[in-house]
C-alpha cells in the first residue's frame, strides 16, 4: 500500500476519533463550575494543541504500521492512544477526575517508554513523541490540581 496513503488515513482516523471524542464530552458547566489553578489555560488552546499532536501521534502510528507493525512499540502506541481516548470521556463526560488521573499517569508512563523504545530504532517517531509528552505532562499537572482544589 502506498505509503502517503497509509499515513494520510491513520491521520485522518486519529484527528477524526479525536474531534468525535472531544465533541461528546464538551466541559461543560460541571467543569465550568470547578476551582481551577491560576495556570489553567483558556479552553480555546485545547482544541488546536490536540489536534497538532493527534497529527505525529496518526503519523508516528503509521511509520509503525508500515515498518514494525509487529513490535513491542506498536503496542505500545496502540496503548497510550487507547489511554488517551479514554481521558475525556472519563474525565468531562462521567466527571470522574481521581480516575481521570489514572489514566492519564498511565498515558505519561507509556509515552515515556514508547520514546525510550523507538529512540533506537526510529529517532523521528521518539523525537515527534516528545510534544506529546510534554502536553500530557502538564494536562496530568492539571488533572492533579482540579482533583486537590475540589
Amino acid at each position: 500500500m502506498n505509503r502517503a496513503l497509509v499515513t494520510l488515513l491513520f491521520i485522518a482516523i486519529i484527528l477524526g476519533i479525536g474531534f468525535l471524542i472531544g465533541i461528546s464530552n464538551p466541559p461543560g458547566e460541571w467543569y465550568q463550575s470547578l476551582v481551577k489553578p491560576p495556570f489553567n489555560p483558556p479552553n480555546w488552546i485545547f482544541a488546536p494543541v490536540w489536534s497538532a499532536l493527534y497529527v505525529m501521534i496518526g503519523f508516528v502510528g503509521a511509520r509503525l504500521f508500515l515498518d514494525h507493525s509487529k513490535s513491542s512499540a506498536m503496542r505500545l502506541w496502540i496503548a497510550q492512544l487507547l489511554l488517551n481516548f479514554a481521558w475525556s470521556p472519563l474525565f468531562f463526560g462521567l466527571q470522574q477526575v481521581e480516575l481521570a488521573l489514572v489514566v492519564i499517569l498511565s498515558l505519561g508512563v507509556c509515552i515515556l517508554l514508547f520514546i525510550a523504545m523507538a529512540m533506537k530504532r526510529d529517532r523521528l517517531s521518539a523525537m515527534l513523541f516528545i510534544p506529546y509528552g510534554l502536553w500530557v505532562a502538564f494536562a496530568t499537572l492539571l488533572n492533579a490540581s482540579i482533583m486537590v482544589l475540589n
